[in-house]
C-alpha cells in the first residue's frame, strides 16, 4: 500500500525558524529542516513525500471575506529569501515541493483524500487542527514537534463536541486564529452546548422557536455569517492536482497512479 507523508511547509519551517537566534542563519535552516524531515521519513516509512508551499495569490477565502486571516504577521524578509535556497536544497536530497497558488491547506486536504480514495495511507505533517476535519480511516495527522499523531478524542473532549460537527462548531463559534467569524455573542462553549442538543446546524436553525428570545434572535441575525463561516472553514477536497506519485516516491520512479 502506498503512504504518502505530505509535510505542510510553512507550518514547519516558520517553527524551526522562529528557534533559529540568528535570523539571518539560513545554512542553521536548512540543517535543522533536513533533520526534521529525515527524522520524519524514519519514522513513518512513506513509500512517498512532499512537501506543500502557500503561493502568493490572494486566495479565495480573502477574496470572499476580506478579514480572513488579517493581522497576521508577514513572512519575515531573511525566511522569504531565503525560502527558494531551502526548496532547492530539499530537491537534492529527494523531497519535492508542491506549490498552491494560494493555500496549501487545500492542496494538502486534496492530496490526502486522493490518496485515501485510492485506497494508500496519507499521513499530513502539520500543527493545524483544521485538518482534523479530514475525517477518514486512512487519513492522520502528525504533530512533528509534540512527535505524537493528534488524538482526536482528546481534541474531542476538549471543544465539547464530536469530529462531525467541526465545522459547525467554527461556524457557530468561529476561529479567531484565522479571523473567520462565527456570529456575534455565540462562544465556543454555547455554540458546544447548543451542538450537544441539537447535532447540526440544519437543526439548530429550524428549532429557533424552542430557543430563548435573546439567544434566537442572535442565531437569526447570525445565520448568513454562519454560513459563511462554515465556507471559510471547511477544506477543498476536490482541486485539480495533475500529479503523478511516482514523481514523489522516496526510492525512485515505480507504478503508482496519477492524482487528478
Amino acid at each position: 500500500m502506498n503512504k504518502f507523508l505530505i509535510i505542510d511547509g510553512l507550518n514547519l519551517v516558520r517553527r524551526i525558524y522562529a528557534a533559529i537566534p540568528d535570523e539571518n542563519d539560513m545554512d542553521s535552516l536548512t540543517e535543522r529542516v533536513s533533520v526534521a524531515c529525515t527524522k520524519l521519513l524514519r519514522i513513518h516509512h512513506p513509500t512517498h513525500v512532499a512537501i506543500v508551499w502557500d503561493g502568493d495569490e490572494m486566495s479565495w477565502r480573502k477574496q470572499l471575506y476580506p478579514d480572513y486571516k488579517k493581522g497576521r504577521k508577514p513572512m519575515p524578509e531573511p525566511l522569504a529569501a531565503g525560502l527558494p535556497g531551502l526548496q532547492e536544497h530539499l530537491k537534492s536530497v529527494q523531497i519535492q515541493s508542491i506549490y498552491a497558488a494560494a493555500e496549501a491547506d487545500d492542496v494538502i486536504a486534496t492530496l490526502a483524500m486522493k490518496t485515501a480514495k485510492v485506497q494508500g495511507e496519507a499521513v499530513i505533517v502539520s500543527t493545524d487542527k483544521g485538518f482534523s476535519q479530514l475525517n477518514h480511516p486512512r487519513i492522520s495527522q502528525w504533530d512533528h514537534f509534540n512527535q505524537q499523531y493528534l488524538n482526536i478524542a482528546e481534541l474531542e473532549q476538549k471543544l465539547g463536541v464530536d469530529r462531525s460537527q467541526f465545522l459547525d462548531l467554527m461556524a457557530l463559534a468561529g476561529d479567531s486564529g484565522n479571523k473567520i467569524p462565527g456570529i456575534a455573542g455565540i462562544g465556543p462553549k454555547s455554540a458546544a452546548e447548543l451542538l450537544r442538543t441539537f447535532r447540526t446546524l440544519a437543526a439548530l436553525f429550524s428549532s429557533l422557536p424552542n430557543l430563548g428570545a435573546k439567544q434566537a434572535k442572535k442565531l437569526a441575525e447570525g445565520r448568513d455569517m454562519a454560513r459563511l463561516s462554515y465556507k471559510l472553514a471547511q477544506l477543498q477536497i476536490d482541486l485539480p492536482l495533475n500529479i503523478n506519485l511516482k514523481d514523489f516516491r522516496v526510492n525512485g520512479p515505480a507504478n503508482t497512479p496519477q492524482l487528478d
